[in-house]
């Protein structure tokens, strides 16, 4: 007895995963060692150690199995040998289905304990008895279909040639009939993907890509990826699925759809077409058009085409004082009649003009000269030539560069007074310098 509970408790003590008997597998065949002692203190018996006791069950439902067992035995009564034999049908009560679960069991029998040799039968009535038992065991589970058993029952026989008595069993079973319709060796009721054959660890769902993660929670289960990305790939590395990335191949960020944004403008490269260049969203991430390269963009420059400072809307510094020189007689330079010589009078103002070119260096100055109408028309066109370019060498001699002056002539074609009178033909003889002179900025 001491050695059977030895035994029992070495194999309870290496199992460590079970499997219940339940309607998912609810077909179960068990094989096992049973021991049996009398109980009866009017015999001398000892206790039989024997092989086989074999079973067959159904589970039914709600915990609830039937079957049947057959024991053989041997053992040693009043000092003579004694074939054991029983036959019985049992109801089962599984108290738990977790991995590791007890249950009870009653049932109704026959129990032989044969010490006539000569009597035939496997049940004579000279040594059985119908027996009733009462029992309760555990079990546990070596794989998905075997389990190791132990349990004790009392067994109730006192029909004249049989004995109360205890038996004890010890053996394995193997549970089974669980549907499985993919074939993948998890049954349908525990399978997650019943349909598709798929990995135990896995509830019965396949890893197509092998990444560890199954396909029934892999949002790319064709293609090997992170549990973080839920299974999908992150070529570029910047922890955006590829699958979601605007840019796989470059690293970016959650905010440009995973691309990058190399000119920090706020455009993604994928949609900047200048994408090394800071530029605005609205103009697709191109710096703005500057013409002429003042830092103002052209829809924000009053003057396109003329250097300036975004102070002045984009112009260049106005002139004022040169503005407020022109104003008035500063403006015109008079000759006598067929002359082309510079007055000192006009020397005065050329001097003061030439002081604030060097202030504004930018300002280029277009000289006008005018005729009278004394004199051929092709004659007075050419006297106001040479009045135009006299005043142009007179502001060079003087230090003005001769590259920001033009001269131009006008002949008799631009009066400012009557040519009938002799006043008016004094002030038609002239350079004007009004604010009809042109003005225009240089790089």
């Amino acid at each position: 007895m001491k050695k059977l509970y030895t035994i029992m408790i070495l194999v309870l003590a290496t199992v460590f995963v079970a499997k219940a008997q339940t309607s998912d597998s609810p077909w179960a065949v068990s094989l096992g060692l049973n021991l049996v002692g009398v109980q009866d203190d009017s015999v001398d018996a000892s206790t039989g150690f024997g092989i086989p006791a074999l079973g067959f069950s159904r589970y039914i439902a709600g915990g609830f199995s039937i079957g049947a067992q057959y024991s053989l035995n041997s053992l040693e009564i009043n000092n003579s040998d004694a074939d054991y034999s029983a036959l019985e049908g049992f109801l089962k009560y599984n108290i738990s289905e977790n991995d590791i679960y007890p249950y009870l069991f009653a049932g109704y029998g026959l129990s032989n304990f044969q010490t006539d040799t000569n009597a035939e039968g496997q049940f004579p009535s000279t040594g059985a008895g119908r027996t009733y038992f009462g029992g309760a065991g555990i079990s546990f589970s070596i794989s998905d279909n075997w389990n190791v058993n132990a349990s004790t029952s009392y067994r109730s026989s006192s029909e004249k040639g049989s004995y109360n008595h205890l038996q004890h069993v010890v053996g394995f079973s193997y549970v089974f009939g669980a549907g499985d319709t993919d074939k993948d060796g998890v049954s349908d009721k525990k399978d997650v993907c019943p349909e598709v054959p798929g990995l135990k660890e896995f509830e019965g769902c396949p890893d197509t890509d092998g990444d560890g993660i199954p396909d029934n929670k892999d949002s790319c289960p064709e293609e090997a990826g992170s549990a973080e990305l839920n299974g999908c790939p992150d070529a570029d590395g910047d922890g955006i699925a590829d699958k979601d990335d605007a840019c796989p191949e470059a690293a970016g960020s959650a905010e440009m759809n995973g691309c990058p944004d190399s000119d920090g403008d706020g455009v993604a490269d994928n949609l900047d077409k200048c994408p090394k260049e800071a530029g605005e969203a609205a103009n697709d991430g191109c710096p703005e058009d500057d013409r002429d390269g003042d830092g103002i963009p052209d829809k924000d420059d009053v003057c396109p085409d003329e250097a300036g400072d975004a102070a002045n809307s984009g112009c260049p510094e106005l002139p004022e004082k040169l503005i407020d020189f022109m104003k008035g007689e500063n403006s015109t330079l008079l000759f006598v009649v067929n002359s082309s010589t510079v007055t000192d009078e006009s020397s005065a103002k050329l001097k003061i003009l030439t002081e604030l070119l060097g202030t504004y260096t930018k300002v280029n100055v277009v000289i006008e000269g005018h005729a009278s109408s004394d004199g051929s028309m092709a004659y007075n066109q050419t006297l106001s030539e040479k009045r135009a370019n006299s005043v142009k060498e007179a502001l060079v001699a003087m230090g003005v560069d001769a590259s920001r002056l033009e001269a131009i002539g006008y002949g008799e074609t631009r009066p400012v007074e009557d040519n009938s009178t002799a006043e008016g033909r004094t002030a038609n003889r002239r350079v004007q310098l009004d604010r009809r002179v042109k003005l225009k900025v240089v790089e």
